[in-house]
């Protein structure tokens, strides 16, 4: 898969499962790695730019006696889900074309 595509599709997934609550980087991993194949050094850089685009915002508490950082998705970032919903329903109109071709 093309690795923009597939950074693309990792930041959705991010901001989907943090619909259902708050979450940290590894749990993040665990939703995630059912749906698409996703490493530490895939998702780190991703929170960021998440946070840097005011989709997530960022708070730390303590667990086990240290400190855990917690990812949650904004009012933008919900909003990013949905502007993904409609720009995936034209690639897939795309898709149906290139797919109904015939190659000979």
């Amino acid at each position: 898969m093309d690795i923009q595509l597939k950074r693309g599709l990792i930041e959705i997934c991010v901001l989907k499962v943090l619909t259902s609550g708050d979450s940290y980087g590894y749990q993040l991993i665990k939703d995630i790695s059912p749906h698409i194949e996703i490493s530490e050094s895939t998702l780190y850089p991703i929170l960021k730019r998440l946070e840097s685009a005011d989709m997530l915002s960022v708070y730390s508490s303590e667990h086990a006696g240290r400190l855990r950082k917690y990812y949650r998705i904004t009012d933008s970032g919900k909003d990013r889900i949905l502007e993904f919903i409609k720009e995936w329903q034209e690639v897939m109109k795309v898709y149906q074309f290139i797919k109904e071709e015939k190659y000979e």
